[in-house]
């Protein structure tokens, strides 16, 4: 599964989320380590949920990009 994340600027470091596993955060110092933490912590968060017997929710955000005029 192939699932869009999020990655913001955060005071001196930077934030990523997955929005369709709500819950699922990481942080890092650059956006590289930020990108490698949300990867682990949703193989993490989709491992606690199997484990937990729950459903694993099917990605379905859609990442685009807009450029302003």
């Amino acid at each position: 599964m192939r699932y869009a994340i999020v990655v913001e600027k955060a005071g001196n470091n930077y934030s990523a989320y997955a929005p369709d596993l709500p819950g699922c955060v990481a942080t890092g110092s650059t956006v590289k380590e930020a990108e490698q933490e949300i990867r682990k912590a949703i193989k993490f968060h989709i491992d606690g949920l199997r484990e937990d017997g729950l459903p694993v929710p099917a990605p379905n955000s859609v990442i685009a990009g807009l450029e302003q005029n």
